[in-house]
């Protein structure tokens, strides 16, 4: 669960930002009130805001001098500024200079909370496709695809195949297979790739709000919509658009997809003039989509228009071989998150028990099962009583996925080390920080591979 976000609310009259703080609080945000802005720009210069909340005219230090620390200080902190009626021109000098928008005293507290959750939430969205450019190398990469299984070496060979060129490529899949790292690998090879990636989920949303989400408004389309917004089709101009679980959208959002998708220009809802994008689209879905084709809930036309390249993920119950190289990627990464964790391991019983194990939530069940071990582990290895009771209790008379072989776990450790150092470009200190290592310890585990 992630932490509330750290709200400051500026005024120079502070029983009003101890007010507006009270109920910013009440919502299960971090509000604090201040009463001048000098001692807003400390807590700016801190780092401790994730949203300002400010008067425009206060002395000595006023709104848009805080508006300007808030822009210098980078990471897209939001600030969001209070008027009086009569100062409407300095509001919008504050909107030209960068503010998330202002509201004009006196307001309601829902009406704030309208614009702190957006605020926040298309913050994170940048900050999250900014991280993603920056690790264009790693996440965005063939090196986000793990495993040796031949199915699996399919899908690499087709994301190889398709991700140069703009075709809409159909990821399918059980849910948890890891149809979201296909399409960031897709993306990370293409030559969008230092563009934005955006994925939206088309079963999270109402038709209504899928449609703003997707197209964009203008002030006054609807109610509620108190400002212009672009859109993610606008957002995701020259880079990538996912549209995960696009089985589930409605047959009106799909035709309206679709003349997207034949022209490259959307129409903002409410507004009367179109834009062009340059948007790769990349959909993904669990459903068997000829099926929904065959019972009227999805457009053939669309289908024919998305379903240009498919690449079909393979279930992990269907590539048991790689488990011992995904039990070691999410052991490094849960290590990572709990340093403090004793466990740097599984025992061999272990790990040949979540490799026979049926995993019905694919390499999603896998991850959490693996950081909770490390979460909550006592000692350096899981054993299979450490378990959640349903791997560890689960029918024991599959074959083993080894071939009757046992593999140690410094087999293990030296095939992760291995695969991690082949795909960094033999680079022995990219490799060993990426497995949170020494070079000394890395150049041990290659060692055992002949590796010197």
């Amino acid at each position: 669960m992630s932490e509330p976000a750290r709200i400051v609310v500026v005024d120079d009259k502070l029983a009003l930002a101890e007010t507006i703080a009270d109920g910013l609080s009440d919502r299960g945000y971090r509000a604090r009130a201040i009463g001048s802005g000098r001692a807003a720009l400390a807590a700016i210069a801190a780092g401790d805001v994730d949203l300002v909340v400010t008067d425009l005219r206060m002395p000595e230090v006023d709104g848009l001098a805080l508006l300007d620390a808030a822009r210098s200080r980078g990471g897209g902190l939001p600030v969001i500024v209070m008027t009086a009626f009569g100062a409407i021109d300095s509001a919008v000098e504050a909107i030209r200079r960068g503010a998330y928008h202002y509201l004009t005293k006196p307001f309601k507290l829902d009406e704030l909370l309208v614009f702190v959750e957006r605020a926040l939430a298309e913050r994170d969205l940048r900050r999250e496709a900014d991280a993603l450019r920056k690790r264009a190398g790693t996440r965005f990469s063939l090196r986000g695809l793990i495993g040796a299984s031949t199915a699996m070496q399919r899908v690499i060979a087709m994301v190889e195949h398709v991700a140069k060129s703009a075709v809409p490529v159909l990821i399918g899949g059980e849910t948890g297979t890891g149809k979201g790292v296909v399409a960031r690998a897709i993306h990370g090879e293409s030559d969008r790739a230092h563009g934005p990636f955006i994925v939206v989920n088309c079963a999270a949303l109402p038709d209504t709000l899928l449609e703003s989400e997707l197209f964009g408004h203008v002030r006054g389309a609807f109610t509620g919509a108190l400002t212009d917004r672009a859109g993610l089709f606008a957002e995701a101009d020259r880079g990538t658009l996912v549209l995960d679980e696009i089985g589930e959208m409605s047959p009106a959002l799909q035709a309206k997809l679709l003349r997207v998708i034949e022209t490259g220009r959307i129409r903002p809802l409410g507004a009367s003039d179109e834009r062009t994008v340059d948007v790769r689209i990349l959909t993904a879905t669990h459903r068997d989509l000829r099926q929904r084709v065959a019972d009227g809930a999805f457009r053939e036309d669309l289908l024919f228009r998305i379903d240009v390249v498919s690449i079909e993920m393979p279930a992990l119950r269907d590539r048991r071989d790689d488990v011992p190289a995904l039990v070691a990627h999410f052991l490094s990464e849960a290590r990572a998150k709990q340093p403090a964790s004793p466990v740097t391991g599984f025992t061999h019983d272990a790990l040949a028990r979540l490799a026979a194990h049926d995993w019905p939530g694919n390499v999603r069940e896998l991850a959490h099962v693996v950081e909770r071990s490390v979460l909550l582990g006592d000692h350096a290895e899981v054993a299979i009583s450490d378990l959640p009771p349903h791997v560890r209790d689960a029918p024991r008379d599959r074959a083993s996925p080894f071939s009757g072989q046992v593999i140690e776990m410094r087999e293990l450790q030296r095939r992760y080390a291995r695969w991690v150092f082949e795909q960094l470009g033999h680079h022995k200190g990219r490799a060993a920080e990426k497995l949170g290592v020494d070079v000394k310890t890395l150049n041990r585990w290659l060692a055992l591979d002949g590796e010197v």
